[in-house]
């Protein structure tokens, strides 16, 4: 256990570090990086690359998914997004595309409050079901139990239920909550679940039976939840944390084995093999594919919380565009910043510190670089 730091006489907390803090230790034997495996398996399904493509509609469209699944990864499907609220989301895209800074979170909130159509839920997931990859789809916590059911027969694989902060006991004077447990154990396909950043908020989450579970706070660089709220972990500390928890419930469970997918904050190549260094199975990005040629949002980049019609937690970006999903993902790479040819990084990375399993790469010595980061 890290040692408490005093920040003032009243108050005291842990030393936390981002994934900018740490840094990855070379070994004395190297690897041929083509040697290298970097397939993932949850459940009953294997992908070349541990890598999922965040829900997020600046991202991810039917045919994203579809493309992505493809390439051997996995893209999940938001369905409260706008594939869902209407039959052709283009023109507003295209409009989200063109609006200024100052408009753009008003007009989200009015193009979001476009009420969910259960029968759009059936038709987009039956539409990635039929090109033949695995489907992966997501709701928040808040509107499983009211759609969960049109989710599991359109014939969804793996089932998301993905908020910035989810919890096993959520506490609600308003509303009957949301029993994860018992959720779980009535579906027939695998849950994963999250966000959560603690030890012990992740070993409750594990305790409902779900697959795996998101570490952060999703929206990664389009979220602002830290400013809003004032709530943060940095990412190397809560992956750490929550790989903990999945050691220690093993061990509470007789075996099952819960994956951990670090979800937000990572915009480099880099930044996804700290991520596995510090113990997650798999990934999940937006930002790094916002930039494709072929993403819905045509360079520009926002998640769920910049359209939260109370109190926005995160805002759109503009971040240009840079190659094909094919580049980002598998190269080849004409810039130098790690953001294209992601996977071809990870395995160079693994090699380097001399792993040819990410499951081995998950216990590489690590070193701490104060003042790296700007978190």
């Amino acid at each position: 256990m890290a040692a408490e730091v005093e920040i003032g006489r009243g108050k005291s907390g842990r030393r936390a570090y981002a994934f900018d803090d740490i840094g990855i230790v070379p070994s004395r034997r190297t690897r041929d990086p083509e040697e290298v495996s970097v397939a993932w398996q949850i459940d009953a399904y294997r992908f070349d690359m541990p890598l999922v493509v965040a829900p997020m509609d600046s991202v991810v469209s039917p045919a994203i998914a579809i493309a992505v699944g493809r390439l051997g990864g996995l893209a999940v499907l938001d369905l409260e997004g706008l594939w869902t609220r209407y039959d052709d989301p283009g023109p507003l895209l295209a409009e989200i595309a063109s609006l200024d800074d100052v408009q753009a979170t008003q007009r989200l909130q009015e193009i979001y409050s476009e009420p969910i159509k259960e029968e759009l839920i059936g038709r987009r997931i039956e539409e990635v079901r039929e090109a033949g990859v695995t489907v992966a789809a997501r709701l928040s916590p808040q509107r499983t139990a009211q759609f969960h059911k049109a989710v599991i027969d359109a014939g969804v694989d793996l089932f998301v239920i993905r908020g910035t902060t989810v919890s096993a006991e959520h506490v609600s004077g308003r509303a009957e909550p949301l029993n994860l447990k018992q959720f779980i154990y009535d579906l027939d396909v695998p849950v994963i679940v999250g966000g959560c950043s603690t030890y012990t908020a992740a070993l409750h989450l594990m305790r409902t039976g779900a697959a795996g579970v998101l570490v952060g706070f999703g929206g990664g660089s389009g979220h602002t939840t830290r400013t809003v709220l004032g709530v943060a972990v940095p990412m190397a500390t809560a992956v750490a944390d929550v790989a903990a928890a999945r050691r220690d419930y093993m061990d509470e469970s007789g075996g099952r084995y819960v994956h951990v997918i670090a979800d937000g904050g990572m915009v480099n190549s880099g930044d996804l093999a700290k991520a596995f260094a510090c113990g997650s199975d798999a990934v999940m990005v937006g930002s790094p594919f916002a930039r494709s040629t072929e993403a819905p949002g045509r360079g520009y980049h926002w998640g769920s919380e910049a359209h939260h019609g109370d109190v926005p937690r995160g805002t759109r970006i503009e971040l240009g565009t840079i190659g094909t999903m094919e580049q980002i993902l598998h190269g080849p790479s004409h810039v130098a910043d790690g953001s294209m040819n992601l996977i071809g990084a990870l395995r160079r990375s693994m090699a380097t510190a001399g792993y040819t399993e990410l499951k081995e790469f998950q216990r590489v010595q690590v070193v701490v670089a104060p003042g790296q980061s700007t978190d």
